[in-house]
């Protein structure tokens, strides 16, 4: 499937839904009908990780008995660092997120949502209760959504405390029952056992709008843009080296020099897909593809023009991933330091290649062993760069000259 559709820059297709048609549209439908239409549009998790958004709700669905009380959570927790859309998302087009909850709570048979706002974003909190407020009015949220019979879904929204760890779904769950952040073992799964024990569904505020969108076009229209592997479109939030940032939809499957181009930053060194726990990918592989099966990013574009340090930027996502570990497994709480003192040494150039060897094992180690997406995506940055950029990496290992 090729991918189709120029870029847009701002949130135009989410602008231009029509309000609730895809909500009027679920409320006349089962759940199963529901699932199936969402699964037919091949629409992934738009927080990075890509799990089919379909089978997730099917999962959810699939918790049974006359007893369970289900949760809708929508992850507004957005902390990954170059990453913006979702704030610009729930500031212009909060309805269409709410929308999107609504309908997941009819696939799944779900009575209470949750808005998980991160707590930098408070200051959008009293526009989010006026639309939830407007919303009631107009029974789209409430008892008899839409007057359908058993319809019944509302929402509140809980504000974050700022970590980073909780925007990962369990750590979420631990901090809404008043916990500290932390990841739980996995299984059993939040769609089985969530908020409170109760099955939870976790989406993004992202793939939560793309839903609404869905089910007022349907699959097919979704279906026409992107690759096969991943369909539709992305909202990305491109920054950095360049003279056009901002938010942006593009079809999944655009290259990262058609992005550039987009937005300015032709001339570029290197591009960081995917946010300090994404991927640097160099001017030389600039034909890689924005998709889940190449370069994946749950929204972050970060452009380095060519008189960036790539060590500086190596040793700026490390110190922040060094404040951000929750410090519960070993492989985090201690690698991520480890790599940010081999970056240091690097830059005083006391750091022998042998030691960094050794070190950049240690980074495929935690990619392995690290017990959450932190610490198993935290090595990521600084892995690329040493592959990536040797011609400014090795110059600082410690008897490179000699």
């Amino acid at each position: 499937m090729p991918v189709m559709s120029a870029s847009h820059k701002g949130l135009v297709t989410f602008k231009q839904a029509a309000a609730d048609v895809g909500l009027k549209a679920a409320a006349v439908k089962s759940g199963t009908e529901i699932i199936d239409e969402i699964t037919k549009s091949g629409l992934k998790g738009r927080a990075g990780a890509g799990f089919p958004t379909g089978f997730k709700w099917k999962l959810a669905s699939a918790t049974k008995g006359e007893d369970i009380n289900k949760f809708v959570v929508c992850n507004a927790d957005e902390g990954e660092p170059g990453t913006f859309k979702d704030r610009v998302i729930l500031n212009e087009c909060a309805d269409l997120v709410f929308e999107g909850m609504t309908i997941a709570a009819r696939a799944i048979g779900a009575k209470d949502g949750i808005v998980f706002l991160r707590g930098e974003y408070a200051f959008l909190r009293r526009r989010l209760e006026e639309t939830l407020a407007r919303r009631r009015v107009k029974n789209l949220l409430g008892k008899s959504v839409l007057g359908v019979k058993n319809f019944d879904f509302d929402v509140e929204i809980k504000m974050g405390s700022g970590a980073y760890i909780c925007g990962e779904e369990t750590a979420l769950i631990e901090t809404l029952e008043g916990h500290r952040g932390e990841p739980r073992n996995r299984p059993p799964f939040p769609v089985d056992i969530g908020y409170f024990k109760h099955g939870t569904l976790v989406n993004n505020v992202e793939t939560l709008c793309w839903a609404a969108i869905i089910m007022s076009r349907g699959a097919a229209w979704f279906q026409q843009a992107g690759t096969s592997d991943s369909a539709g479109y992305k909202i990305l939030s491109v920054s950095g080296d360049c003279s056009a940032p901002g938010v942006y939809e593009f079809p999944m499957g655009v290259t990262i020099a058609e992005l550039l181009k987009e937005v300015g930053g032709e001339g570029a060194k290197a591009v960081q897909v995917g946010g300090a726990s994404g991927v640097c990918v160099p001017a030389r592989e600039f034909d890689r593809r924005i998709t889940f099966e190449d370069a994946a990013t749950g929204g972050s574009i970060i452009v380095f023009g060519p008189q960036r340090d790539m060590l500086h930027v190596a040793e700026n996502f490390l110190e922040f991933f060094v404040d951000e570990s929750c410090g519960q497994c070993t492989p985090c709480r201690l690698g991520n330091s480890k790599l940010l003192e081999a970056v240091r040494m690097l830059k005083d150039g006391v750091c022998s290649m042998s030691y960094l060897n050794e070190v950049v094992s240690l980074g495929e180690t935690m990619q392995l062993a690290a017990k959450c997406g932190l610490g198993q995506s935290s090595p990521n940055a600084f892995l690329s760069i040493v592959n990536n950029f040797k011609d400014e990496i090795m110059g600082r290992v410690s008897g490179a000259g000699a």
